[in-house]
């Protein structure tokens, strides 16, 4: 029995093609559980958490449309993550639109199951706001390192007299004990500010904040040095807001800030976190009624393959351990 018959594959676009079947994310089968899973991708179809331009409740359809261009083989790494791992759509979460506090529980539930059942999530948002019941769902029994990729840093404490929102998830992982803020680095923070203690919140935890400016200082192979430093050995959650990418290759998002990262960049960058030890990862932001071509949302799927395949690989090495 080989590989491929031990796990679930995505449709080979060489035999189906590409515009046949249903869109599942990289043409994988749909699973109503994760159980038996190694990863679990799911969509998180939530924007109750943004203050401008709403509409990232319809990312993750769009990510599956667009993920249809996803083949099996990562191009740089070699890195076949369908055959290391078992694979599978498991649908979306939960949500109620009239309700944030209760959609936000719905979300935890969801992926606490993920998690007991041994899956680590690889997710489609929705808004930013969506990481903090995911890591309520996974990190519960020990804080996580994280890697965020950003313009803003998500830090506030409060935005419009609001604890939960898309600028504040991250300042609640912290005080939640989900995050360890010393193992925590914020990539490509960048735009203007709403005051000079922005950042405060992220300096004084012991956050490493890698500011556009200094990301260019720094290079690509900088802060992928820079990444696995501050992460070192312990369990981290990768987190990609889309906005973090330059508007030129991401339009279709809330908040686009310009003078951002390429895509190229951060292709290179993933890449190059082979070896760090992923629990999970999401993909964030994507707001489709901005995004007329759909680029927004296949560099979205890109960047959740880039993802998997680094995932990919810390399961496996888990496994043998």
């Amino acid at each position: 029995m080989n590989k491929a018959d031990m796990h679930p594959m995505p449709l080979d676009s060489g035999v189906v093609p590409r515009f046949l079947e249903v869109a599942t994310f990289m043409r994988l089968p749909a699973y109503k559980s994760a159980a038996g899973l190694d990863v679990a991708l799911v969509g998180v179809p939530f924007d109750l958490g943004t203050t401008f331009r709403t509409g990232a409740r319809h990312g993750p359809a769009q990510i599956r449309e667009m993920s249809r261009f996803i083949r099996r083989v990562n191009p740089f790494t070699a890195v076949k993550p369908f055959e290391l791992c078992k694979v599978a759509d498991c649908g979306d979460t939960p949500i109620n639109p009239l309700d944030l506090m209760d959609s936000l529980r719905l979300i935890t539930e969801f992926f606490e199951e993920i998690h007991r059942q041994g899956a680590c999530p690889i997710a489609a948002g929705g808004d930013h706001t969506v990481t903090l019941p995911i890591l309520r769902g996974i990190a519960k029994e020990r804080p996580v390192g994280l890697i965020h990729f950003d313009a803003h840093p998500d830090t506030l404490d409060e935005l419009l007299g609001n604890k939960y929102n898309h600028a504040t998830p991250f300042r609640r992982g912290v005080e939640e004990g989900l995050i360890d803020p010393k193992r925590t680095i914020q990539i490509g923070i960048r735009g203007t500010r709403y005051g000079d203690d922005d950042l405060e919140f992220g300096y004084q935890s012991g956050m490493r904040v890698v500011t556009m400016d200094e990301f260019e200082d720094l290079g690509r192979k900088g802060v992928i040095a820079e990444i696995k430093r501050v992460v070192g050995a312990g369990p981290t959650f990768l987190t990609f807001d889309i906005d973090g990418l330059d508007p030129t290759c991401a339009p279709g998002t809330g908040v686009p800030e310009p003078g951002g990262p390429s895509m190229r960049d951060v292709q290179v960058i993933i890449r190059g976190l082979q070896g760090v030890n992923l629990v999970g990862g999401d993909v964030c932001e994507v707001l489709p009624a901005a995004d007329p071509l759909g680029m927004t949302a296949l560099n979205a799927a890109n960047l959740m393959f880039e993802i998997l395949c680094v995932l990919a690989e810390a399961v496996a090495k888990r496994r043998r351990r």
